[in-house]
Formats: C-alpha cells, structure tokens, sequence
C-alpha cells in the first residue's frame, strides 16, 4: 500500500509542467556535457599530434628540423619520440597547465616575436630555460615515461654511462641536468656563467 502510494504521487509529480521542464533540462544539461567533454578531449589530443605541433613555420623550420637528426626521432629501435611526449605530461591535471602555459608560445606567433629565424634565436635561450626549469620542477616526468633508472640494465650501458647514470640516481639529479640539448641544438649561451665561451 505505501508503495503503490509512493508510486502515484511520484508520477503526479512527473506529469507536472514544472517536473517535466526540470527533467528535460537536466537531460539536455546532461547530454550538452558529454558533448561538451568530448570536443574538449579530442581537441586536447589533437593537439598532442607532431602535426598540429610543427603546423606553424617558427617549430617546422626550427626545433623540427634539429630533432629529425637525433636518436630521439630515427633509432635502431624504431622508437620514436614526438613533440608531445617531451613537452605534454600524460596525466589530465598537469597537460591542462602545461596546455595553458603553451599559449605563451602561441602568443609569440600571434605578436611575431618568434617568426623569423633570427628572432627565434634571440628568444631561443629563454624558451630554453623555460623548459628546463619545467621538467626540473617536474623531475623530468616526461623522459621518465620512457627512460627510467630503475628499469635501467647498467650492464648494457658503457662504463661511462653507467657512472653517470648511478652518480645522478644517488645525487638525485634528473635527466634534464645532463640531457639539455638531446633533441634540439643548445642556444648560445656563451653569455651564460659557468658555460664557457
């Protein structure tokens, strides 16, 4: 009896104008959402692609023709590294920052800062530094997704390599603090203390 009650006075309340408006924006809400999201997500992916990353001339001409000579983008392996599993973490959290941050370059294109050759190398040791001081921060997470001193075999590794690398892991240095340079030319950075000249 309560039920069949409860029943019949939740389908009253259905067939109300106000209940009936309410349902149908929750469910317009709910599906605009799912909508909403997908775009959103396939339009972040999208922009992990090497293509959309080398669509303008100032990363084409530039950063990508230096990482076409590197074991970054041809290898016995067959391996290769793309733009954005060097510059984009993987987890959502921190791709969203770092996808904020990337505007800055997008601005440069927009202002011209970058759009010549030679303003590009006169941003280049800035641009640099920025990125350094991101994969610092981040204790080089995105050459870790791949490279990783605990699944390193030391037996594999030159006697050089291998000092280094046990160096670093005991010192708690990261890759960027001996790798900079691996997959694009250095700036000058002759002005630089502690660079030399």
């Amino acid at each position: 009896m309560a039920k069949e009650l409860f029943i019949k006075r939740y389908w009253k309340m259905l067939k109300r104008p106000t209940s009936v408006a309410l349902g149908l924006i929750l469910l317009f809400g709910f599906a605009a959402g799912i909508i909403f999201w997908g775009g959103f997500n396939t339009s972040m992916e999208m922009s992990n692609k090497e293509e959309f990353c080398i669509g303008c001339h100032e990363m084409k001409d530039n950063v990508y023709e230096e990482y076409k000579s590197t074991i970054h983008y041809s290898n016995r392996s067959g391996v290769r590294a793309i733009c954005s599993d060097c510059h984009v973490p993987k987890e959502w959290g921190p791709k969203m920052v770092r996808k904020i941050q990337a505007s800055k370059e997008l601005w440069g294109k927009i202002a011209g800062t970058i759009d010549t050759r030679e303003k590009f190398l006169d941003h280049r040791l800035e641009m640099a530094e920025r990125e350094w001081a991101r994969m610092k921060a981040n204790d080089s997470q995105e050459c870790r997704n791949c490279h990783n001193f605990e699944f390193m075999d030391y037996s594999e590794q030159s006697n050089r390599a291998f000092t280094l690398h046990e160096k670093a892991q005991k010192n708690g240095q990261t890759c960027i603090d001996c790798h900079k340079g691996i997959a694009h030319e250095l700036p000058d950075m002759s002005h630089v203390d502690g660079w030399g000249g």
